[in-house]
């Protein structure tokens, strides 16, 4: 081998091994990192990230919160999670755009010596270090039951046909919607119910959950009885598709999220139900858990998820009988809030303004 030859050899070797090392600053015990998807859904701006940041800076005053939106595109997200671990990120809170996308983010991650805390959605086959999240076969199960119960109400003799469902499924990039559907079928198990068609809805968007909807409301005239929605902005969505094409009363709708448009809507009878997740006390305790592992502590955790510690906080379905105890009660949302014209009929109605039962 020639002398130039072998020199050049050496470069390319010395290139090789720079671009693999990590680069950036070292992993900081006072710098986390707070990765979110998307910001269509309202909660993740308006509650997680400010819920989150309050409690680093409470329990962690000298910590620095380095936070990334992702507007739903995972490429956007890799390359926030690099520019977070290069700003020193001593742990990484993630809530994956794509779960599939994201054990990449977990492995470099791990190379820089950085542990991972899946917030909201597992990411499966990444060796996580924890996992902070709602228990989402369960969530599918109330808003099923939710659907077998309002169905039963309008069924007139066990000679009845099944009645028609559609199902409006949230992301397939996202995990917790297969487990999502695994609880609806739990509590459609013995049910007389045919789900007519089923749709995964891109980046669980509402205006893709309406286009969709109005598609199936054509193709299964008059049999659509119910519609399954994964939450409350593809509630929204399809509720939208059913009175633009003038069905009144709207079929029973699901949710899940308790925003305030889906209370409001399950106020006036469009949406019959939700479920509350305390998202505020998910970021807490995503936020403490970080501070926790930052400082090297080995937290308590309450559950294990395919091998992964975790802590799963218990989510409560909402109707009208028991909307002013969850959410006026529990201090989500006021009366005031909720009642904002054109509403205030309708919480008159459901004894909202008085203080009255629902």
């Amino acid at each position: 081998m020639t002398r130039s030859l072998t020199a050049a050899l050496a470069v390319v070797l010395a290139l090789a091994g720079c671009a693999a090392a990590p680069t950036g600053a070292a992993p900081s015990d006072q710098v986390i990192a707070l990765l979110l998807p998307e910001s269509k859904t309202a909660r993740y701006e308006a509650v997680d990230r400010p819920e989150f940041e309050k409690v680093v800076r409470d329990r962690c005053p000298e910590c620095t919160v380095v936070y990334a939106n992702a507007d739903q595109d995972a490429a956007t997200q890799q390359q926030q999670a690099e520019s977070a671990l290069t700003q020193g990120a001593g742990v990484l809170v993630l809530d994956a755009v794509d779960a599939a996308a994201a054990v990449s983010i977990v492995g470099q991650a791990h190379r820089r010596g950085v542990p991972v805390i899946a917030y909201d959605r597992f990411i499966s086959d990444a060796d996580l270090d924890y996992y902070v999240s709602f228990d989402s076969r369960r969530i599918g199960r109330y808003q099923g039951e939710a659907l077998v119960r309002e169905l039963a109400a309008g069924r007139t003799g066990p000679d009845d046909p099944p009645q028609g469902v559609l199902m409006v499924n949230g992301a397939a990039t996202d995990p917790n919607s297969a487990a999502l559907e695994a609880g609806v079928a739990d509590a459609f198990a013995d049910a007389p119910i045919e789900i007519l068609a089923s749709y995964d809805t891109p980046d669980w968007s509402p205006d893709k959950a309406q286009e969709w909807v109005t598609g199936q409301l054509t193709q299964y005239a008059g049999r659509v009885d119910a519609v399954y929605a994964a939450n409350d902005g593809t509630a929204g969505g399809s509720i939208s598709a059913m009175k633009a094409a003038g069905l009144d009363p709207v079929p029973p709708v699901t949710g899940q999220d308790a925003e305030l448009a889906a209370i409001q809507r399950i106020v006036t009878g469009d949406q019959s139900m939700t479920v509350y997740k305390a998202i505020s006390e998910q970021a807490r305790t995503a936020a403490e858990l970080a501070v926790r592992v930052l400082r090297g502590e080995v937290p308590v955790t309450t559950a294990t998820v395919a091998g992964v510690p975790a802590l799963l906080l218990s989510p409560v379905p909402v109707t009208l009988d028991n909307l002013h105890r969850v959410i006026v009660d529990g201090g989500v949302y006021t009366t005031e809030e909720i009642c904002v014209d054109p509403y205030t009929d309708a919480c008159a109605a459901a004894g909202l303004l008085d203080g009255g039962a629902p």
